[in-house]
């Protein structure tokens, strides 16, 4: 470790949507400085244990983990691997000597800010929500940055901290460089057709995928509709076996979509979940949705997020419990209705926030002392 090298730690994880933006400001840090020591600490056994190292970055595993909103004997445990992760913490900081340290969300990022800040290391936070989380609002007061999504973040957070950066999105999304015809080659759909494109993230959505299979009449039945869905990994088998007995022509039916790029500029309407990095996403490809918030998450974040939207004219809302009998038939409803497509689609565009990991990265630089390097 070189004395007068920058050294930044890169905190939190547990799901893509924490996981994905951090190596993007990472990047982004190391495009401006490219000889900074990036080290990142995570939640042992999750998924950054291994996504971390992929994209070419050290990771420190803490033994922390989540509280149970119930009341249980489970939350014993998880105040002992607290206490132990505020020891490592503590370690690691002392050892790697940061001249910053950023949390991007989730209980993972807790212990490893709160050390730094003890320390008295300028620490900045990443709020990917429109409702801040509880790790955030905990760390929020000796922060020096607050880097948020969405306006209003100053019923959560000090005003004077705040960022309007936006949520870190995978550079081949920011900077769309297909064209539709493109997209729809790569998936075999004629130039004539809807396309409706249905995510659920790389693991799936319980409820979006029973909800397409309980209308699998009613796609058949639309041959001017072709519909690009992804299960995600977890239901995948299930909804092929169904298919490979029940054939629908009109379904591209994948587990999981490696060129998202190809698959945003082909459609003409989107179904997904409400996380904070599908909607940046959506908002920069401009494209009409209708979101299907999770109620499998904390705070209930993702229904705030969408209401972020609907709010704005920007998307439209269905709540999880009625999206089986819904959901399909206001989809078919807004690909059969192009004005009021062009009024999301313009609606939705306005909330994009761009280049937000470099705008984050700045940040991080200018917290320990050095002016932007790069254009």
């Amino acid at each position: 470790m070189e004395k007068n090298r920058l050294r930044i730690i890169i905190s939190g994880g547990g799901t893509g949507g924490h996981i994905f933006p951090a190596i993007s400001i990472a990047n982004a840090i190391r495009e401006q400085k490219p000889d900074a020591e990036i080290l990142f600490v995570g939640a042992e056994g999750r998924m950054e244990m291994d996504k971390v190292p992929q994209a070419g970055y050290n990771i420190v595993g803490l033994p922390v983990a989540g509280f149970s909103r119930s009341l249980t004997p489970k939350n014993l445990i998880v105040i002992i691997k607290l206490i132990k992760s505020l020891v490592k913490a503590n370690r690691i900081v002392k050892h790697f000597k940061p001249h910053v340290v950023v949390g991007v969300g989730g209980y993972a990022s807790g212990p490893i800010v709160k050390a730094a800040q003890r320390k008295g290391i300028p620490t900045l936070l990443q709020e990917q929500n429109s409702y801040a989380g509880v790790t955030n609002k905990l760390l929020a007061k000796k922060a020096k940055t607050i880097c948020v999504a969405y306006e209003g973040m100053e019923k959560y957070f000090p005003a004077q901290k705040i960022k309007l950066t936006g949520n870190p999105v995978r550079q081949d999304i920011e900077n769309l460089s297909v064209t539709r015809n493109q997209g729809l080659e790569h998936f075999g759909i004629g130039a004539d057709k809807k396309v409706l494109l249905v995510l659920g993230g790389s693991l799936g959505a319980r409820t979006i995928n029973q909800s397409l299979m309980a209308s699998i009449h009613l796609i058949k039945a639309r041959h001017d509709i072709v519909v690009i869905w992804q299960t995600g990994k977890l239901y995948y088998q299930t909804v092929k076996e169904a298919l490979d007995s029940n054939p629908v022509e009109n379904i591209r039916l994948y587990d999981f979509i490696a060129r998202m790029d190809l698959a945003y500029v082909s459609a003409n309407t989107i179904i997904s979940r409400a996380g904070a990095g599908t909607i940046s996403e959506l908002c920069l490809v401009a494209k009409p949705c209708i979101l299907i918030p999770s109620p499998n998450v904390a705070e209930d974040h993702q229904t705030r997020n969408a209401q972020a939207l609907v709010s704005r004219d920007a998307a439209i809302m269905i709540p999880d419990s009625q999206a089986k009998e819904q959901l399909v038939k206001a989809a078919f409803e807004l690909l059969d209705n192009p004005a009021e497509q062009k009024k999301l689609s313009e609606n939705i565009a306005r909330l994009a926030l761009r280049n937000s990991a470099i705008t984050i990265a700045l940040e991080v630089l200018k917290l320990a002392g050095i002016k932007k390097t790069k254009n």
